[in-house]
């Protein structure tokens, strides 16, 4: 049999290469759609006004809030978590060509920290916002 039509099995390396490669494709993925929620946030109060105008109901909408902010605050983690991703896969790239351990699970820990804080501010703005309350 011709070895040349043998199809090869990917190397150990290989599979750490590319199993690197789709986690740097989830985070970009994540720092996306953080950065679309956080463009959603900032123009929310541009739409609600917009909206109420519109419908001709008299209602008060404040020009400012905190969502500009905290939708700011998220377009910008969603850049930061971008940048770090990448350095992260570096990192693991490098490690993996020199037989070296892996990085720690540091930017998963500030990932999620980050997230529930942004989560908790989130909930206490809707929640002083909110006219039921």
């Amino acid at each position: 049999m011709d070895e040349g039509n043998v199809a090869k099995k990917p190397s150990g390396k290989t599979n750490e290469h590319l199993a690197n490669e789709r986690t740097f494709l989830a985070w970009v993925r994540t720092g996306i759609a953080t950065i679309s929620l956080g463009f959603v946030i900032a123009r929310f109060n541009f739409w609600l006004r917009e909206i109420t105008l519109s419908s001709g109901q008299g209602a008060d909408i404040p020009r400012t809030g905190l969502s500009l902010p905290i939708g700011l605050g998220m377009v910008a983690f969603g850049a930061l978590m971008t940048l770090l991703a990448t350095w992260r896969y570096r990192a693991i790239r490098d490690a993996i060509n020199q037989d070296l351990e892996h990085p720690g699970q540091g930017l998963i820990v500030l990932t999620a920290a980050v997230v529930v804080l942004l989560a908790l501010v989130l909930i206490i703005y809707l929640l002083a916002t909110s006219r039921q309350f």
